[in-house]
Formats: C-alpha cells, sequence, structure tokens
C-alpha cells in the first residue's frame, strides 16, 4: 500500500514502518524457537486485531506448534478500555499440560490479559507467556508480565498492522498515531 492511499490522511505520523515491523517479528520468531525448542506451543492469537501479527509471527517460527483463537472484549468502539471482560470466542482445546503462547496486538491497561492469564492458568496450561506487538507500559493499571515485545510505544493512539479504530485501518501495513480529529468527530 502506498502511503499517499486515504487511509494515511488520517494519521498525525507513522510510529513504527513496515520494514521495522518485519524485522522485529523475524527477530522474535527467532527468539520463541529458541525458547521453545523443546516444547510444542498452543500459540493462541487474540481476535481481530493481533491476526495480521499472529500469521505474519508463527511464519517465522521453526516448531512444531497448535493455534487457537480467542476473542475477548473490552473496549467496544471506544478508544479506552471499559475495565469489563467478556470472552467472545473460547478456545477449541485443552490446554492441559500445554505451553500457550498468547499473541496479543497491543497491551496498554493490561486489564485484559492479566484477567486472560489467569483465566487459561486455572485450566492447568503449564505456562502462559504474553507476546505483544507493542507495549503501552505507561497505560499499566493491572500488574502484567508481559515477556516478549516488539516495541515499546508511547501513550498515543494507534492503528495499523491489525490494530483499529471502529473496525478501520487494520490493512494498513504500518503502525501510525491515529489523529485526534478522527475520533474526536465521532460520539
Amino acid at each position: 500500500m502506498n502511503t499517499n492511499a486515504a487511509l494515511y490522511g488520517d494519521l498525525e505520523r507513522i510510529l513504527v514502518s513496515r520494514e521495522e515491523i518485519a524485522e522485529a517479528v523475524k527477530k522474535l520468531g527467532k527468539q520463541l524457537t529458541e525458547d521453545y525448542a523443546d516444547r510444542a506451543p498452543v500459540m493462541v492469537g487474540i481476535l481481530k486485531g493481533a491476526v495480521v501479527f499472529f500469521a505474519d509471527l508463527i511464519r517465522e517460527i521453526d516448531l512444531p506448534l497448535d493455534i487457537d483463537f480467542m476473542s475477548i472484549s473490552s473496549y467496544g468502539s471506544s478508544t479506552k478500555s471499559s475495565g469489563v471482560v467478556r470472552i467472545l470466542k473460547d478456545l477449541d482445546r485443552d490446554i492441559t499440560g500445554r505451553h500457550v503462547i498468547v499473541v496479543e496486538d497491543i497491551v496498554d491497561s493490561g486489564l485484559t490479559l492479566s484477567y486472560l492469564k489467569g483465566v487459561l492458568e486455572t485450566r492447568k496450561a503449564a505456562s502462559v507467556s504474553i507476546v505483544t506487538l507493542l507495549d503501552k507500559p505507561a497505560r499499566r493499571k493491572a500488574p502484567l508480565e508481559v515477556q516478549y515485545s516488539c516495541f515499546q510505544i508511547p501513550d498515543a493512539f494507534v492503528v495499523g498492522y491489525g490494530l483499529d479504530y471502529d473496525e478501520k485501518y487494520r490493512n494498513l501495513p504500518d503502525i501510525g498515531v491515529l489523529h485526534p480529529r478522527i475520533y474526536s468527530e465521532n460520539p
């Protein structure tokens, strides 16, 4: 996609380029391959935001692995988490005794993933690790250890590479800061 495309007009700036993303995902895939060399993990992609990152990441991991998906909601169409976490789609498999790697697009407050990690641990997973493309520690409200992160970012509302605002911008190959006029206009 050309950076002159219409969707780029809604961005203040590009925060992380597609080239930087590709390099970071490749590096993370190599790290996970090394760290899980003696295990066959279950990779759990969090829908919908992490789907692009998830697809690219699993192709960089040179291990036998299983994949599954969950859909959880705490945002609706808002730019801030409501703090109420709902599981909309649960796992299709039993994770008892399995090493689970949760793949998320962004961690900010940590409320959603802290809740989800607790749920998965009660299902007797051997381990539960959090992998995120973007980590926004300035917004953390819940104690959450993020084992793997590609980028630490400032407190800005970002879209692209799977991240959205009101279901738009997921198809941008770069990650950009959404101009406030876009989400200020929407009641």
